[in-house]
């Protein structure tokens, strides 16, 4: 099958899918949302607040939606009203993808120890894990059957890299956190995996300090020699939302060009 026909295959016809996490048009979520949009599926999004509603507008509206929803994940009271507002346009709905990820910025510089903070480690520990359990228990009672929840997380979660400091164990939470809820949700045939995707030049990574360095070596290592897309993670992320993955549930799938997979490129051996 050619890279092109892939968008013939409609693997999402008919599903209702929430993005939440959506920053602008660069971001994976966005790459994401376009995959989905292409495979047929119904979006609806969330925004933080009014100050980003413009941005996430105009992706919507682009992407053929108008269900647009307010919702600050540091909050419970925010999910339910959130809710609340979609279910006045969705009774029930196909499943989301929580594409949120935070720390202050002063714990993403330097040194782990020396920066880390009981206050940074709280605040990126609820925004970047507990909220994905948040938005899941507010889901929970208007999700169909087979429906999928997806989130993204990154290889800081496994090996230590530098700056990214308590991110890094944030999404080591993650990725337990997407094991557990699958756990707790399988026995209603609902899904839940994660995307591990490689590091792509979008504003949220640009504030790990030195990225483009990171960027550099990862393009250099991975068997791929290259970055990949936001939309190659979306087309992964379609799938894995689909009826097609039925038989996959608490995984972290690797969209990373094979970079978690090599202690070294060739050339460096080599050298």
């Amino acid at each position: 099958m050619r890279y092109n026909d892939v968008k013939k295959i409609k693997m999402l016809e008919n599903k209702k899918i929430l993005i939440a996490g959506l920053a602008n048009k660069h971001s994976i979520a966005a790459g994401i949302a376009q995959a989905m949009k292409n495979q047929g599926a119904e979006l609806a999004f969330t925004f933080q607040s009014e100050r980003l509603k413009g941005n996430v507008e105009k992706i919507a509206n682009e992407l053929g939606s108008n269900l647009l929803y307010e919702c600050d994940v540091a909050s419970d009271e925010s999910i339910k009203k959130m809710y609340k507002e979609l279910s006045k346009d969705w009774k029930s709905f196909d499943g989301f993808v929580h594409s949120i990820g935070f720390a202050p910025a002063n714990e993403l510089e330097g040194n782990f120890l020396d920066s880390a903070t009981r206050e940074g480690f709280q605040i990126a520990h609820d925004i970047s894990s507990y909220s994905f359990t948040a938005m899941a228990k507010g889901a929970r009672p208007m999700l169909n059957e087979n429906a999928a929840l997806l989130t993204l997380t990154y290889l800081g979660s496994m090996q230590s890299l530098p700056n990214y400091n308590v991110m890094g164990l944030a999404k080591a939470s993650l990725e337990a956190n997407t094991r557990f809820l699958a756990a707790a949700m399988g026995p209603d045939g609902i899904r839940v995996n994660a995307i591990s995707a490689g590091p792509i030049k979008t504003l949220a990574a640009m504030g790990v300090k030195n990225f483009r360095k990171m960027l550099t070596n990862y393009a250099n290592r991975a068997p791929l020699r290259r970055a990949v897309t936001t939309l190659e993670v979306g087309n992964v992320a379609a799938f894995l939302c689909s009826d097609l993955a039925s038989g996959i549930t608490g995984e972290i799938t690797y969209v990373d060009g094979g970079f978690n997979t090599a202690a070294m490129s060739i050339e460096e051996y080599t050298d």
